[in-house]
């Protein structure tokens, strides 16, 4: 079974920067999709920025589209999200996930599993 440990997140100013970490275990890093996604308070969980494994295509939500950057570091079996120019409608709870198949889009993880929680708070 896939496990994964979040860390970062927390307090910042609008126009500030945060950098989220996930480490992944149980598989072989490069073998499945990677993703962030968040729940906003009163909406559903969306996909904020996802990495295809097979084709290596990277999907972002519109709303944060050249401010955060998801990364991946296979040596370290570790996946990042960094979130630059901060807003305060980024404020939500972040998770990470990662499995045979992610979809940022319908926001669905297959033969996978989804990070702890981790708050991010904007302030303005």
């Amino acid at each position: 079974e896939v496990q994964l440990v979040e860390s970062g997140g927390g307090l910042v100013q609008a126009g500030g920067s945060l950098r989220l970490s996930c480490v992944v275990s149980g598989r072989t890093f490069g073998d499945y999709d990677i993703g962030w996604f968040r729940t906003v308070p009163g909406k559903g969980r969306e996909g904020v920025s996802c990495i295809n494994s097979r084709d290596g295509t990277t999907y972002y939500k519109d709303s944060v589209k050249g401010r955060f950057t998801i990364s991946e570091d296979k040596a370290k079996n570790t996946m990042y999200l960094q979130m630059n120019n901060l807003k305060p409608e980024d404020t939500a709870v972040y998770y990470c996930a990662a499995g045979r198949s992610i979809s940022c889009t319908v926001v669905s993880v297959l033969e996978g599993n989804w990070g702890k929680r981790i708050q991010v708070t904007v302030s303005s």
